[in-house]
């Protein structure tokens, strides 16, 4: 297809991928969680967002940029690290970042602004992306522009069932533990630890 090798490995390799928990997927969990099916599928849009932009980069070459000038990679990295920490701190301790109102209206476009930036934060998905692609391009076969995109929008309609999906079943599990305000606080602080360590992780790799 369009000068991918083997279509159907090509889309259970990005499923694969996808069931691998990451920053994106707590994002996800933690948006869904405050914001119902709504909150989830605006931070589904952002996490679709930022991997677009990285396969792009990915395929203009900058993954090659970054790694020639190792000061500019890691200076990436430390900003997406230093963003999860945040992420992570204010779940942990919701007081200190004003949750004291009692009531916070948080807009849908706010979860797609947070998941787009842990995703375009993540300088180890480019150098994924620039390995990725390779392994499923058919040489004699390929068409440039035209095999990329496809693979783009492969990997965004794929996303977009899986994570809404998720979403769907998060927001159930969600709704049965609100009640439960105890519980509901610590799969928050939970969130947040894993957001933590992902970022600590990003600067120690």
């Amino acid at each position: 297809m369009l000068g991918i090798t083997d279509y159907g490995a090509f889309c259970a390799a990005i499923v694969v991928f996808l069931a691998l928990p990451g920053p994106g997927t707590f994002a996800l969990l933690g948006s869904t969680a405050k914001g119902g099916f709504r909150g989830g599928a605006a931070a589904t849009l952002g996490l679709i967002a930022g991997d677009q932009v990285l396969m792009w980069l990915a395929v203009g070459g900058v993954a090659a940029l970054l790694s020639a000038h190792p000061g500019w990679f890691r200076l990436v990295q430390y900003a997406g690290a230093a963003y999860l920490v945040w992420l992570g701190l204010r779940l942990l301790w919701p007081r200190a970042a004003g949750a004291q109102r009692a009531v916070v209206d948080i807009r849908p476009r706010h979860y797609a602004r947070q998941a787009f930036l842990i995703t375009l934060l993540n300088p180890k998905a480019i150098l994924f992306y620039m390995a990725f692609f390779p392994l499923f391009i058919r040489p004699g076969a390929h068409q440039g522009m035209l095999t990329f995109t496809a693979m783009a929008l492969t990997i965004a309609g794929i996303t977009a069932v899986y994570c809404l999906s998720l979403c769907a079943l998060a927001g159930a599990v969600a709704r049965q533990v609100r009640t439960h305000h105890r519980m509901a606080a610590w799969l928050e602080r939970l969130t947040g630890v894993f957001l933590i360590g992902f970022g600590l992780r990003l600067v120690r790799d």
